[in-house]
C-alpha cells in the first residue's frame, strides 16, 4: 500500500503555489493584524492628543479660574475695592468655558466627568455659602469689617475644592498613563507583526531557493548530463526520472525518445533489404493509388447524381402540388412552395459546385471571366440569414470589384468563408462590421489585385496566423464556436490555385484583416495539377 506522503507528489508549479499560498496567508494575517494595530495606535494617539491632554489643560484652567475667584474675594473683603471683583467675574466665565471643554473632551469617561461635577458642585457651594454673601455684606467703598469666622469657613470649603483638584489631576494623570501604556503596547505589537511579516518573506525566499535547487536545478542538471552522454554516442544509457512530477514526465519523454531512436537505429541497420522490397511495394501502391483515385472520382460523380435525385423529386412534386392545388393556396402557400423549389434547385447547384471544387488541384479546369462583384453578392446572399441575425454592417469598396480569370464558385467560397468568419467570431459588446477593400497589388508589378476583408471581431493572435490556414486546425473548442476548421484552409487552397497568396495582416489590431492577391489572368503554372492531392 502506497503511503499518502508518496502519493503526494506535486509538480514544480504545485510546490511554488503551495509555498506562495502559505506565505500569502501569513502575510495576509499579518497585514490584517498590522492594520488593526495601526488603527488602535491611531485611536490611542487621538485619545491622548485630542481628549486627555486638552482635558488636563482645561482642568488646570478650571483650577486657576477658581483660584482667581478666591483671591479676588479675599482682596475685596480686605480693601472693599470693586476692582478686586473683576478677576472674580472673569474667573467664573473662564471656569465655565474650561468645564465645558472638559465635558466635550471626556464625554465617554464617567470617572473624569464625576470629578468635574464634584469640583463644580463644591465651587457652587463655596460661592453660594461664602463668596456671594460676603461680597454682599461689604458695600463697595465702605470700611471693611473683617469676619474671621466666615473667612475660616470659606477657607475650609476652598481647601475641600483644592482636595478635589488633586483627585481630578490624579485621575487625569492615570488616564494619560493608561493611554501611553496602551500606545506603547500597540506599537510593540505592531513592530512585532511587521518583523514577523519580514521573517515570513525571508523564509519564503529561502524556501523557494532551496526548492528550486532541489526540485528543479538538480533534476535538470542530471537530465542534461544524461542527454550529453547520449549525444556522445552512449545510446544504451537509461535516463532515470527524478524530481517533481512534471520534470519526471519530461525525463520519461526523453527516455521514450532515446528508446525510439535506439529502435529506429536498429531498424535502419537491419532494414536495408526491407527498403528495397518496400520501394517495389510503393511502386505497386502508386499504381493502385492512381486506380483508386479514378474510382473515387467516379464515385463522387455518381454520389452527386444520387444526391440530386431526391432534390429533383422535391422540386417536381412541389411544382405539381402548386399546379394541381394552386387555386386552393393563399399567397403564403405559393411563397412556401417557391421557397422549397428554389432551395432544392440551389442545393442541386451547390452539389455540382462541390463536385467541381473537389477536383481543384487534381483536374484541369477551364478558367473563365469572373466578376468579383457578382461572386461577392452571391456570398452575401448565401449568408443572408446569418447577416440578418447578427446585424453585421458590410462596407464594400468605393470602386467596383474587378473582373479576373478563374472559377466563380471557388472565388465565391473565398468571400463566403471570410465573411462567415467575421460574423461568427464577432465581439458581443460591439456591433459587427466588415470592410472590404481592393487595390492594385503593390508587390505584383500591376499583375493583379490585393483584396482585404477586415472585421472588428475577437481577432487572431499573431502566433496562430499560420496555423489557422492548416486544414482542421481550430483555435476554439466546438462548444464555443461551431465549424470544422476547414474554411480558411479552403480559402488558402483556392487562392493559391488561382496563383495568389493569402495571409493575416499583423499590423491590424481592431479585429482580423485577411489579405489575398489574385492575378488578372490565371496562368498555366498557377493551376499545376498535383496528383493524389485532395482538399
Amino acid at each position: 500500500m502506497v503511503s499518502p506522503i508518496r502519493r503526494f507528489q506535486p509538480t514544480v508549479q504545485g510546490w511554488l503555489v503551495l509555498v506562495l499560498s502559505l506565505t500569502g496567508v501569513v502575510v495576509l494575517i499579518c497585514g490584517v493584524a498590522t492594520a488593526l494595530l495601526l488603527s488602535r495606535t491611531d485611536q490611542v494617539s487621538r485619545e491622548l492628543s485630542e481628549e486627555i491632554q486638552p482635558a488636563r489643560v482645561a482642568a488646570y484652567q478650571v483650577q486657576a479660574a477658581l483660584g482667581d475667584q478666591e483671591s479676588a474675594v479675599r482682596g475685596y473683603l480686605i480693601a472693599a475695592d470693586p476692582q478686586f471683583l473683576e478677576p472674580y467675574h472673569a474667573g467664573r466665565a473662564a471656569e465655565a468655558r474650561a468645564a465645558a471643554e472638559i465635558r466635550e473632551r471626556v464625554a465617554d469617561r464617567p470617572q473624569l466627568l464625576a470629578d468635574l461635577d464634584a469640583i463644580e458642585e463644591a465651587a457652587a457651594t463655596w460661592r453660594a455659602t461664602y463668596a456671594e454673601p460676603q461680597i454682599a455684606r461689604v458695600p463697595a467703598g465702605s470700611r471693611p469689617d473683617f469676619d474671621s469666622l466666615a473667612a475660616e469657613q470659606g477657607k475650609v470649603q476652598f481647601d475641600r475644592i483644592r482636595g478635589l483638584f488633586e483627585v481630578q489631576s490624579e485621575h487625569l494623570f492615570e488616564a494619560r498613563t493608561a493611554g501611553m501604556t496602551d500606545l506603547a503596547r500597540a506599537q510593540a505589537w505592531r513592530n512585532g507583526v511587521l518583523i514577523t511579516m519580514l521573517v515570513a518573506i525571508l523564509c519564503t525566499a529561502l524556501l523557494l531557493a532551496v526548492l528550486m535547487r532541489k526540485a528543479v536545478t538538480r533534476p535538470l542538471e542530471a537530465l542534461a548530463a544524461a542527454c550529453r552522454r547520449i549525444t556522445e554516442g552512449n545510446f544504451g544509457e537509461r535516463i532515470v526520472a527524478q524530481g517533481p512530477r512534471d520534470i519526471r514526465a519530461i525525463a520519461a519523454d526523453v527516455e521514450d525518445m532515446r528508446q525510439r531512436i535506439v529502435d529506429e537505429l536498429e531498424v535502419s541497420r537491419s532494414g536495408r533489404a526491407v527498403l528495397a522490397q518496400q520501394a517495389e511495394a510503393l511502386d505497386e501502391q502508386a499504381v493502385e493509388l492512381r486506380r483508386s483515385n479514378a474510382e473515387l472520382e467516379q464515385f463522387a460523380y455518381v454520389a452527386s447524381h444520387d444526391l440530386q435525385e431526391p432534390l429533383r423529386k422535391v422540386a417536381s412534386f412541389c411544382q405539381l402540388l402548386e399546379k394541381r392545388y394552386g387555386d386552393q393556396l393563399d399567397d403564403r402557400g405559393h411563397e412556401y412552395i417557391k421557397f422549397a423549389v428554389d432551395g432544392a434547385k440551389r442545393m442541386q447547384v451547390l452539389i455540382n459546385d462541390l463536385l467541381t471544387f473537389s477536383r481543384v488541384g487534381r483536374l484541369n479546369t477551364m478558367p473563365s471571366e469572373v466578376d468579383l462583384n457578382a461572386a461577392f453578392d452571391e456570398a452575401v446572399d448565401n449568408l443572408s440569414t446569418a447577416v440578418e441575425d447578427s446585424g453585421v454592417q458590410i462596407q464594400r469598396p468605393e470602386q467596383p470589384l474587378p473582373t479576373v480569370t478563374g472559377d466563380a464558385t471557388l472565388l465565391t467560397m473565398v468571400f463566403q468563408n471570410l465573411l462567415g468568419n467575421a460574423v461568427k467570431f464577432r465581439r458581443p459588446e460591439l456591433p459587427p462590421r466588415v470592410v472590404v477593400e481592393c487595390v492594385p497589388d503593390p508587390g505584383g508589378d500591376d499583375a493583379g489585385w490585393l483584396i482585404s476583408v477586415s472585421d472588428n471581431g475577437i481577432g487572431i493572435p499573431e502566433e496562430f496566423s499560420e496555423k489557422v490556414f492548416v486544414i482542421f486546425q481550430r483555435l476554439h473548442g466546438r462548444d464555443v464556436y461551431s465549424g470544422t476548421g476547414i474554411g480558411l484552409a479552403l480559402c488558402k487552397k483556392i487562392v493559391e490555385y488561382h496563383g495568389g497568396t493569402i495571409w493575416i495582416d499583423p499590423s491590424y489590431t481592431d479585429g482580423t484583416r485577411f489579405c489575398f492577391t489574385l492575378p488578372h489572368t490565371v496562368t498555366d503554372g498557377a493551376a499545376v495539377e498535383q496528383e493524389g492531392t485532395r482538399l
